[in-house]
Order: structure tokens, then sequence, then C-alpha cells
């Protein structure tokens, strides 16, 4: 089998894979938008797919911001009650130990020793230190502060967590080829495509998601704290039970409020997996948790030494339920009930399987897009994109007669590759990514005038066509060749440096320059090849 014969084997077999690849993307996006909706919701989504991106498709933009003075206040309380604990063990009198603004106050008793509790702190919390010490009343009392270093890696701590906290519950959301990336020092942009219900998008991204176990305060005059005619005792709180709204799935108000213990006994850190489960009561669907080994041991603990007594289930400071024990739980498993709808449920489950944020995240821009707007923008990028091949295939066949033809097959082929790599690899395509696949079209163009301009001026010397043909290839090799390092390092340095859109436009741009050097040289060439392989040819037309 000649050489031929294996290249052209080699280049339908690249065109057929090509095809292969984009096929589910012709017929899913052949699909009405009702219809593709609901085959996702049914996880029918084909796993190799050309996604479009929001401008294409519709969807939800999202600029949020980290509360980075509440996650360093966080770590106040928790270093405060560090502090609290292990002073205790190692003998020194702590009074108090409580976070006033951004600093931590500790009170010593007049027995303590001020230089122990100073070498304590040196050597166990050394990401502080002691601002000012002060003497009243003969007690001590310490201020302090936390380190510039620690504060700076806190924050950045903070908004790394929360960029994957967020990224674990879109992807449990089941939003595909969303966009979460990081945006200055505290902000970050989630581009959600096809999700049209933006509430209940920043529902599941903002919710802080802080579960705890407390027991409920057996107190004869509860009524009377919980409706506000006395402050509640020390050692406890009041809290606010949720009222979900069954029709629209969503905290509609407050139908309760309890007195709890302050004092936390266990927290959502412990678990290990959250289902939503059916219910055979009235109340609808409920979300079973599975503890890991540490947390099993807890809740074991914890029921073991409080049966007869209710305890509250608390997500975000709202009491949830408040079942009451009525035996030891040894299995590592519990259950939150509160007249949920099913996406209330599916949406606890969620922020409870991917953790809790750090710090709070707020709001501060949003875009819905819709997808008639989308449909829009497909329909101008594709116009865009036909007319610019459109007029490039005619003025090819005019200017280059057959030998222009032979470079509009390529260019067609080129798209073809183009797309399916996009479709195999994951890319999304977007308004500037069609950019890139236009820009793309001119450069592998390009590619070809040289050729060609080479062809010709090797005819104009008198040589033979097939010595033209060789020698206009590889002498326009090296003009392709730098265009091509060229090209390719700005693609690189946008793709690595850029945002969400610069990316879709840097990743069309890079793939379809290294595509199109296969199409422009490679199939041409073989084409020339092929027609020149019979003795009888002695002439091209090039113009």
């Amino acid at each position: 089998m000649s050489s031929i014969t294996w290249r052209w084997l080699i280049v339908a077999g690249v065109t057929l894979l090509a095809a292969f690849l984009l096929y589910p993307s012709v017929s899913w996006y052949s699909l009405s938008p009702a219809e593709r909706q609901s085959r996702e919701e049914h996880r029918e989504r084909p796993k190799r797919l050309l996604n479009l991106g929001l401008d294409l498709r519709g969807g939800t933009h999202l600029l949020m911001a980290v509360d980075m003075n509440k996650a360093i206040e966080n770590a106040l309380d928790r270093d405060a009650a560090d502090i609290k604990r292990e002073a205790g063990e190692a003998k020194i009198a702590v009074d108090s130990a409580a976070r006033k603004d951004s600093r931590i106050e500790v009170s010593l008793n007049g027995s303590a020793d001020r230089n122990q509790f100073s070498d304590f702190v040196k050597e166990h919390f050394p990401n502080l230190s002691v601002e000012d010490s002060r003497t009243q009343d003969g007690r001590v009392t310490f201020q302090l502060a936390m380190n510039p270093r620690e504060e700076k890696r806190l924050r950045d701590f903070a908004l790394e967590q929360s960029l994957e906290t967020i990224r674990n519950r879109v992807d449990q959301f089941g939003v595909a080829e969303p966009i979460i990336q990081r945006q200055g020092d505290q902000n970050i942009v989630i581009q959600l495509p096809g999700i049209q219900d933006p509430q209940r998008a920043k529902d599941l991204i903002g919710r802080t998601a802080v579960l705890e176990f407390k027991m409920l305060a057996d107190h004869p005059d509860a009524e009377n704290y919980t409706s506000g005619d006395k402050p509640p005792p020390p050692g406890t709180q009041v809290l606010n039970g949720a009222d979900v709204d069954t029709s629209a799935g969503a905290v509609r108000g407050h139908r309760a409020k309890y007195l709890v213990q302050s004092q936390t006994l266990m927290t959502g850190d412990t678990i290990a997996d959250a289902l939503v489960r059916p219910s055979t009561q009235m109340e609808g669907p409920y979300v079973a948790l599975e503890f890991n080994a540490r947390g099993a041991k807890l809740f074991d603990e914890l029921t073991a030494h409080n049966v007869g007594k209710r305890m509250a289930i608390i997500l975000d400071n709202t009491v949830y339920s408040a079942p009451v024990i009525r035996e030891r739980i040894s299995g590592g498993r519990a259950s939150i009930t509160g007249n949920f709808s099913i996406n209330e449920a599916k949406d606890l489950a969620i922020v409870l399987r991917a953790g809790a944020l750090p710090a709070p995240v707020n709001v501060i821009e949003e875009r819905t897009i819709g997808p008639t707007v989308g449909e829009d923008s497909i329909k101008a990028g594709l116009t865009a994109t036909a007319l610019a091949a459109a007029f490039i295939f005619v003025f090819m066949i005019l200017y280059y007669s057959l030998a222009g033809l032979v470079a509009d097959l390529a260019l067609i082929l080129n798209l073809l590759i183009l797309l399916a790599l996009m479709a195999y690899f994951g890319f999304t395509l977007s308004l500037p990514g069609i950019a890139g696949i236009v820009l793309t079209m001119a450069i592998t163009v390009d590619d070809n005038v040289l050729i060609f301009e080479r062809i010709r001026e090797e005819l104009a010397l008198r040589k033979s066509v097939r010595t033209a043909v060789e020698r206009g290839y590889d002498r326009a090799w090296t003009a392709i060749r730098d265009s091509l390092i060229a090209t390719g390092i700005s693609s690189v340095c946008l793709f690595q440096f850029g945002s969400g859109p610069i990316r879709g436009f840097a990743v069309t741009l890079l793939l379809g320059m290294l595509v199109g050097r296969f199409t422009a040289i490679n199939v041409t060439r073989l084409i020339f090849q092929t027609f020149l392989a019979n003795p009888q040819v002695n002439s091209i037309r090039i113009g």
C-alpha cells in the first residue's frame, strides 16, 4: 500500500472520529430548550458534549464577596475557647477569655503568674501576640491580637476554602460547565449556564451551613423567655424554628421559638454523608445524616446521656427539628425533618455534604441571562461565522480557482475537527470563542495563501508542476512556523492570565491554529499529491 493511500486512510479516520464525537452535540442542540432542560433534570445529558457558555446558553452570573472580617472573628473565637481550655490544663488561673472586636481579652485570677501566661501564649499560640496587659482590682487583663502574617494566611485560606466549598456545592447541584474563580482578594465570580432560578442558586451557594447539635433547656419558665418577656438565663439562648413553605421550598417565616443550651455538643464537621429520604408521614421528605467514626462515637455518648430529653438540630442558628431522644443511638445515624419540599431537602443535603463555608458570602452583583437571549446569541454567532466562511470560500475560489477549492475543503475539515476536540475535552464555547474560530479560519486561509503564492513563484521560474508544489510547501513552512510559535505563545498567555471569556477565546484560537496547520498543510498537500500522481497531469490552476 502506497504512502498516499495510508495518509488518506488517516485523514478519513480523523474525519469519521470527529463526526462521531460531534454527533451527540448536534442531536442535543437540535432539541428544544424545554426538552434539554427536562433531560438534564433527569441526568440524561450526554457526557461528550460541546458545552455552551453563559452568553450562548443563558443562566445566572453572580459576583460574591467573602466576609473576611467574619472569618477573622471566627478564628479569634476559636482561639479564645482554646486558650480558656488549655490554660486550665496548664494550671493557669484564667477567669475569662473572650473576643472583643478584633482582639482577645483574657482575664487572669490575681493568683496567676503574668510571665507564665505570656510564655504559655508564645508556646501554644504563636499566631497571637500580647498587645497590652494591665492590672485592675487584683486582676490581670491581657489584650491578644493576631499576627499580620497569620491574618493574611487566614484571609487567603477563607477565600480558597470558600471557592472549594462553592465548587463542591455547584457540582452536586448538577450544573454543566460552571465557571467558578476568584477575583481580587475577596471576591468570587460564579457563572451557572442553564440556571434560570437565581434565588435558589444564591440560597444554595451562600448558605453558611453551620450545623450544631444542642440540648433544649429544661426550664419551667421557658415560655416567658421565648416570648421575649424575660432575657434568657445564663448558659442559654433563644433560637427561631424554621417554617418551611412546601409549595415553594423556601423558609417562609418562624413557627416557634426554642430555649436551648448555649453549649454545642456536636457540629457538622463530623458528617460523612447526607441523603434525601422520602417520609411515610405527612411532613414530607427528610435528610438522613451519616456520621464518620468520630461523629458516631460523639452521637452515641450524647444520646446515651440525654435519654428522655429533647435535642435541637440547628442549621445557621435556626432550629429545624427538636426530637425527643427515646433511646441510645449507636448506629451513627440521625435525621433532620421540617416539612421540607423536595428541592429544599436536596439543597440542604448538598450543603451538608459539601461542608460549611468558613465565612459568610454576600452577593454584590447579579445578572440573569434568559434562554431567549442565549438562543439569539447563538444565531448571531452562527450567522457571523457562516458569512465569514462564505466570503472566504468565494474569495479563494475566485482568486485561486481549483486550488482555492482545495483550501476551502481543508477549512471545512478544520472546523469539524476543532469543534469535535472542544466537545471531547469539555471546553466551553462562548461568544469570544466564536470570535476565535472566525480568526482561526482567517489564519488557516492565510497559510494556504502563502503556499499558493510560493507555488506561483516556482511556476513562474519554469519549474515542473510537481517540483513547484513541493518547493512551494517547503518554502512557505518557515513563515508558517514563525506564525505558529508567535500565535501559540500569545494564546497560552491569554489562557494562563485571562478570565473566563478571554480563556474561551484563547482555547479556540490555540486549538484552531494547531488543527489548521494539519488541514492547511498536510491535507491540502495530500490532495495535490494525489492529483499529480497521474502522469498525464502536467499543469495546475492556481488563479
